[in-house]
This record gives structure tokens, C-alpha cells and sequence, in this order.
């Protein structure tokens, strides 16, 4: 049996067996139509969805009003509060129907405008808005009281200079601090560009885990493992075609999905190199496939490999520095967060997509992903190859 699958590997070389098995799994994967529209879902709507139905600013915050001085002055600074960033549900009679809206959600924040609110302006005394914020969402609640703060500063200022007599033509002849900041590389602080670009490293980052584990487990539930093991085909030549097959296809819907969404619909910058770009979410897919690899071995089928999936995924986003700033993690965190490709590849991308950085400025994370990917794929393939031992 041996001596005939030598002569089999001889007469047929490793390239045409490679590239049979290469197409072999494409074939596979366009018959499996639950999957295709899963990949075709995550690369369009999902990343589209992402990049302009979430948003890190405040918008449409509902604002319910209780003016108890009805004067100009707080009709002018109720005016303030405008759309997009806030939206007036209406006034209240009585500041006790507060508590109510903010406990049924209808209101994120409720203003409170004291009697005699412009007498005291006018006579420049101390006068005070209360602010009340629904905080359960921790950031809507931290953004609607930071704009609101804000608002009723300026506008107090405002009012305190021109009861003391001075216009605001003459408020430059004023001490001032002048705040003179720069804003690189998203000068417009776009959300969009940020969202839909982490989505699709999101998505990149599950496709990459799942599709190399789902073509390997395929061929447990097929039964179709025995043929592969008295064929004169090696592991490697049994494993690497399904990474490829599968690295090949991610690489093509990051494209479809750069220049028919990102592109043309959020008109998301591509400043640095394509080329480099697709370079480095190539090697950060062989990456991630060792941890499908070795999601295989321990999975009997597609469900199996689903949950797997999920449990590898969730410390993998914790710890990319996408969704929480590295600062702000504690120093174990921090520490761990050598420890995930992902967190390199963000880097990464967002260094060539964004900010058009080259290879010399992106090395110091480039061979850290290299090196990690080289273990998490050879341990990966080892676990791979036990099976066929």
C-alpha cells in the first residue's frame, strides 16, 4: 500500500495534486449557500450597517424641558439645544414627570430653568441650570452631559459679558487662551470611516477563524476523512489547500467590500499602500487560520465549530484596543494584548488605510504578528496533523 502511493506521488506532481485540492475547496465552499450568503451578508450590510448606523456622537439625544421662568433669556438657551445633537419631546408642567421620563427612556436628559432666570442674569447675580442625565448607557450619558455643559456655559458667558457692557466684537481685545489644535488624518472626525473599516477588520477576523475550520470539518461530517487518509495525499497537501482556498476568498470579498462600501459610499480614504495593505491581511489570515486549525481538531461539526469560534473571538476583540483604548485597560490587560494578532493588525491597517504609513513605520508591529502567527499556525497544523498520524 505504501510503495503504491509513492508511485502514485511520483507520477503526479505536488503542484497538480495542490492545485486540484485547491479547487476542490472552492468548489465545496460555492455549494454551500448558507455560508456564501453569510460571507456576502458580512462583507455588504454588515460592514455597511456598521459604518453608518453606528456613531461615537451625539445625535438626537431626546431632551424634555422645564422652564419655570417662560422668559426670553431661557427661551434663547432652550434654542440652543438643536438638532442633530439634541431633540425637544416637549416641555413639562412639573419637575416631578422627570423621574418618570428618564425611568421609561423616553428622555436622556431633562433641563430645569429656575424662576427668575433672566432677572438674575440681568442683574448679574448667580444663577443655576439644572441638568438631569440618564447615564445607564454610560457613554450616551457622558457625551449628552459633556454637549449640554457645554452649551450652558458658552451661553452663560455670553450673557455675563454683554450684561457687564461689553459686545462680542470686543471680547477679542480680551485675555485668552486660543485653542490652536491640529486634527490628522480624519480631519472631520468622521465616524463613519473608523466604524466601517473596524467592522471589516471584524469580519476578516471571523472569516479567517471559521472557513479554515468549517473545510476541515466538512470532510468529518461527509465522511469523507478515511479517503484523504489512504490517499497519496500528505497532510500538508490535505491542509494547506483549505487555508489557501479560504485565504483567497477573504482577500476577495475585502476587496469587493473596500471599493463598493468604503469607498464609493463613506468615501473612506485608502492613503497608504494597497498592495501592502492586502500583504499584511494576508499573513494575518494564516494567522487567525491556525487558531481555526486547531478549532478543527477539537470539533466534531459545524456547531462545534461555531461555539468554538465564539469563545476564541470574544477575548480576541477585548484585546484588540478597537473597542477600549489600550490606556485605558488594566496592566494585565495591556499585557495581554501582545498576545493577540488582532491587536497588530488594527495597527496596522488603520496606519496604511488612514494614515498612508509604509513598512519602515509599521515594522515594529509587523514582525510581532509575523512571529505570533508563525506559532499560532504551527501549532495549529500540528494539532491538524495528530489526526493523520
Amino acid at each position: 500500500m505504501v510503495t503504491s502511493q509513492k508511485l502514485q506521488r511520483q507520477s503526479n506532481p505536488w503542484w497538480r495534486r495542490f492545485y486540484a485540492m485547491t479547487v476542490k475547496e472552492v468548489l465545496q465552499l460555492f455549494r454551500d449557500y448558507v455560508l456564501l450568503f453569510f460571507i456576502a451578508y458580512a462583507f455588504t450590510a454588515d460592514v455597511y450597517w456598521a459604518g453608518s448606523g453606528v456613531t461615537l456622537e451625539l445625535v438626537h439625544s431626546a431632551l424634555a424641558i422645564h422652564d419655570s421662568d417662560h422668559s426670553a433669556s431661557s427661551r434663547q438657551l432652550i434654542s440652543e439645544f438643536h438638532s442633530p445633537y439634541f431633540k425637544n419631546i416637549g416641555e413639562i408642567s412639573d419637575l416631578r414627570e422627570a423621574s418618570p421620563l428618564l425611568d421609561s427612556g423616553k428622555a436622556t436628559i431633562v433641563i430645569d430653568i429656575p424662576p427668575k432666570f433672566e432677572e438674575s442674569i440681568r442683574r448679574s447675580k448667580q444663577t443655576g441650570v439644572q441638568m438631569q442625565v440618564d447615564a445607564t448607557n454610560s457613554v450616551l450619558g457622558l457625551l449628552a452631559s459633556t454637549y449640554s455643559t457645554q452649551i450652558v456655559t458658552t451661553y452663560g458667558l455670553r450673557e455675563s459679558l454683554s450684561a457687564n457692557g461689553i459686545s462680542p466684537s470686543r471680547t477679542g481685545t480680551l485675555p485668552a487662551i486660543v485653542d490652536d489644535h491640529r486634527i490628522w488624518f480624519n480631519p472631520n472626525q468622521t465616524d463613519s470611516w473608523f466604524m466601517s473599516i473596524s467592522e471589516l477588520l471584524n469580519v476578516i477576523t471571523v472569516l479567517a477563524i471559521l472557513l479554515p475550520a468549517a473545510a476541515m470539518v466538512r470532510e468529518k461530517e461527509k465522511g469523507t476523512v478515511e479517503q484523504l487518509l489512504v490517499s497519496p495525499l500528505s497532510p500538508i497537501e490535505i491542509m494547506l489547500p483549505k487555508v489557501i482556498a479560504m485565504t483567497a476568498v477573504i482577500l476577495f470579498g475585502t476587496a469587493l467590500c473596500m471599493f463598493l462600501i468604503l469607498g464609493p459610499v463613506f468615501h473612506t480614504p485608502f492613503r497608504g499602500s494597497l498592495i501592502l495593505f492586502f500583504v499584511i491581511t494576508t499573513l494575518y489570515i494564516y494567522t487567525t487560520a491556525g487558531i481555526g486549525l486547531f478549532a478543527a481538531s477539537l470539533s466534531k461539526n459545524l456547531a462545534q465549530v461555531g461555539m468554538l469560534t465564539i469563545l476564541m473571538l470574544a477575548p480576541m476583540l477585548f484585546l484588540s484596543g478597537a473597542w477600549t483604548p489600550p490606556e485605558a485597560l488594566p496592566t494585565w490587560m495591556r499585557n495581554a494584548m501582545y498576545f493577540s494578532p488582532m491587536h497588530y493588525y488594527i495597527d496596522l491597517s488603520f496606519g496604511i488605510l488612514l494614515k498612508g504609513a509604509g513598512w519602515r513605520l509599521l515594522w515594529p508591529s509587523i514582525w510581532p504578528m509575523v512571529s505570533l502567527g508563525a506559532a499560532v499556525f504551527g501549532f495549529g497544523a500540528w494539532r491538524f496533523r495528530r489526526q493523520f498520524a
